[in-house]
């Protein structure tokens, strides 16, 4: 886990104001960075025919073959779960004209796993079992909140050190103890900044990268 430094004031000269006489408001914010331990695979099969029982049948077929291929990786049940299941009508539009073309069958898998390494080798066995999808793969921290209330700290520490910077500017006392500490959602997290397939040997390499926990607060002292 890289800790990196505390953001810099470029850019928050505007978020520095006097409120009320004898109030100074600051921003603090922080971002650590950690490496994933946990990762959810989003794949399946689809499967296309103009009579709907086969290809319901055709992806019941595929699906049983996705998932004896898990098995085979040792994936247990309880961390596969269908995410979505749908047969729809699909048209053609010909002069105005809507023409049937067949059934479409989606049979969609949520894959959780804590093994890392291995999340290339669950994409690559279940395409060679049939699953012609692969939507997402998402990596995310089994403790982040532990890590998120580390992030909190140090946004704070920052928000305090702008606030004694500007005292010292202004030439004013600064109470030591905060009159009030806001959190500011910072966004969705954690957010993934790098992700990327490597196809080498007719395999997937999934690179995971790190991810990004940041932190805002809004904090307001009083000074004399």
């Amino acid at each position: 886990m890289n800790y990196g430094s505390f953001p810099s004031f470029q850019g928050e000269a505007n978020q520095h104001s006097y409120e009320c006489p004898n109030k100074l408001t600051v921003i603090g914010e922080a971002t650590i960075q950690a490496s994933p331990d946990q990762a959810i695979i989003t794949l399946g099969a689809i499967t296309e025919n103009k009579d709907p029982t086969m290809a319901q049948q055709q992806n019941a077929t595929a699906m049983a073959n996705i998932l004896k291929g898990l098995a085979s990786l040792g994936i247990p049940d309880d961390q596969i779960k269908t995410k979505e299941y749908r047969m729809d009508p699909q048209y053609d539009y010909l002069d105005g004209k809507e023409i049937f073309r067949n059934y479409k069958v989606h049979h969609i898998l949520e894959i959780r796993t804590k093994n890392i390494d291995r999340v290339g080798s669950i994409v690559d066995t279940s395409i060679k079992n049939g699953s012609n999808s692969v939507s997402n793969i998402r990596f995310s921290l089994s403790q982040h909140d532990m890590y998120y209330n580390q992030t909190l700290e140090l946004a704070l520490q920052n928000a305090k050190q702008k606030a004694l910077a500007l005292a010292k500017a202004a030439d004013v006392t600064l109470q030591q103890i905060p009159e009030t500490i806001e959190e500011i959602p910072a966004g969705p997290l954690p957010v993934l900044y790098q992700t990327s397939f490597v196809a080498k040997a007719a395999s997937t390499q999934i690179q995971p990268g790190e991810l990004e926990i940041k932190a805002i607060v809004k904090v307001i002292y009083t000074f004399h």
